[in-house]
């Protein structure tokens, strides 16, 4: 009989931050120079009522047209989501509620992978099912069907310290978090700080929210490894704590990261990308100040008119991503105060949207004003850029009190800010955080470079990433 070869499912949350970096890790994976190789990755992935189906599956297909061995099955629409007023309210007890109503239709799609591997050739074998940390009630799925899960946390091991001390921290207390008290400590395991009450995902303070918390956290013991968008050299406390559990306490967890998305808007005219790179080709080096908020968030037009006056009161050169609607502003200049671009004309650039990694990677850029998605902290300290703290929601603030406090690798603007929230931050302050930055205060160069050199080195042959992922798939 030949050599076996295995074949994973993955499910991915269906938002863009966390598809583009679960295929990713896919295709390192499937790269990966092991004698252990994994033939096939099956990819299960679905719609959400607030984000155009037909847009993902055209973006997912363009992301994955060069890796023949990743296959995307998409599952069929859920006939009945739980009401979108839940999600207005309580964005995380909606997730945990979608997720539990697709159970059908992810067993359905499980059945028949095993089905074709099962009549395809008896040296294919299906060895697990890798979870987005969202989707943790199908372990149920993986269970009925004698599959190892895994979960893929796309955020921090830091974040990880937290999904462990939830449950823990509710067997003993049975309510949520207090927003009054702001400065109380939690005793979150991997921190060497104490984490505040007022830096924690803002939905720990909503009744249904933190249920659906708890809900998830709770069952993380259940898996057999969890795979983290991190590496030993940045969150080297945490990763020690993981370490050093009992082995039957908690499922081994793998640093696999730094892990980047290269290209996350394929589909783009490439004029535009010619645009912005031409015109950062044209400045000097480390003078432009990049501000970038993420796939997700769109800003309120006033604070939309904050940032720019802030700019203007600086005076320093900047690209600025802005992300609009585009039913109600076509272009990002619409929402802009009257005359602005003539005023910054030679010395700032706008943009819709920007290709993030190789802007953070070209050498004009000086710094980098950040919503603190995790993905965009791991890309702004691969190439060593410092970094403003500014969070809007998730676990946006806890990312950025990681960053300034426990690892001094940013300039805090804010680690407790929340969009939703309604708070507008005026120009002022943005202006004094700016000048902080491209002056070059309060964060350390030399320690941003020597992040930058460990993330590059984690991934190579025999870096401590490269040897989690080894390790990996020897579990599998």
């Amino acid at each position: 009989m030949g050599k076996q070869e295995t074949e994973l499912i993955f499910i991915p949350f269906p938002i863009t931050g966390h598809l583009l970096v679960t295929i990713e890790l896919a295709k390192l994976l499937l790269s990966h120079d092991d004698p252990r190789r994994i033939h096939t990755i099956t990819i299960l992935h679905w719609g959400l009522p607030f984000l155009p189906r037909s847009n993902n599956d055209a973006f997912l297909q363009s992301l994955v047209k060069t890796e023949s061995r990743i296959r995307l099955v998409a599952l069929p629409e859920l006939q009945n989501p739980p009401p979108m007023e839940l999600f207005i309210k309580a964005s995380e007890a909606y997730i945990v509620e979608f997720v539990k109503k697709m159970v059908p239709s992810v067993r359905d799609a499980v059945a028949t992978v095993l089905s074709s591997s099962r009549d395809g050739s008896d040296s294919v074998k299906v060895a697990g099912i890798v979870l987005d940390f969202f989707c943790v009630p199908l372990i149920d799925v993986c269970n009925e069907f004698h599959l190892p899960s895994y979960i893929f946390l796309t955020c921090s091991a830091g974040f990880l310290g937290m999904m462990k001390y939830l449950p823990e921290r509710h067997r003993k207390i049975k309510s949520g978090f207090d927003r009054s008290s702001g400065e109380e400590k939690n005793p979150v395991p991997g921190f060497v700080c104490s984490v505040p009450n007022r830096v924690l995902p803002p939905g720990l303070f909503k009744s249904e929210s933190y249920e659906g918390w708890v809900e998830m956290t709770e069952r993380f013991h259940e898996a057999k490894g969890i795979l983290v968008n991190s590496f030993t050299a940045l969150e080297p406390n945490a990763f020690d704590y993981f370490d050093r559990l009992p082995e039957n306490d908690y499922p081994p967890v793998y640093p696999v990261g730094p892990i980047f998305c290269s290209n996350d808007r394929p589909d783009l005219d490439s004029s535009e990308r010619d645009r912005i790179t031409t015109w950062l080709d044209e400045q000097p080096e480390s003078s432009v100040a990049f501000l970038c908020f993420g796939s997700l968030k769109k800003l309120d037009v006033s604070q939309i008119q904050e940032i720019a006056q802030a700019l203007e009161i600086v005076g320093c050169r900047f690209l600025w991503s802005i992300r609009t609607d585009p039913k109600e502003y076509p272009s990002p200049n619409g929402i802009l105060p009257d005359g602005f671009l003539n005023r910054v004309s030679g010395i700032g650039l706008v943009c819709g949207w920007a290709p993030q990694v190789e802007i953070l990677a070209h050498k004009a850029i000086g710094g980098f004003v950040s919503h603190c998605g995790w993905n965009s902290i791991l890309e702004g300290l691969r190439f060593g850029v410092p970094i403003i703290t500014w969070p809007m929601y998730a676990e946006q603030q806890l990312n950025a009190f990681t960053i300034v406090k426990e690892l001094g690798l940013a300039l805090e603007m804010r680690l407790d800010y929340v969009s939703a929230n309604g708070e507008i931050v005026k120009a002022d302050e943005i202006a004094r955080a700016l000048r902080s930055l491209m002056d070059g205060e309060d964060v350390s160069r030399w320690k941003l470079k020597e992040i930058a050199e460990a993330a590059k080195e984690a991934v190579i042959d025999d870096g401590s990433s490269f040897v989690a992922v080894k390790r990996f798939i020897d579990c599998l």
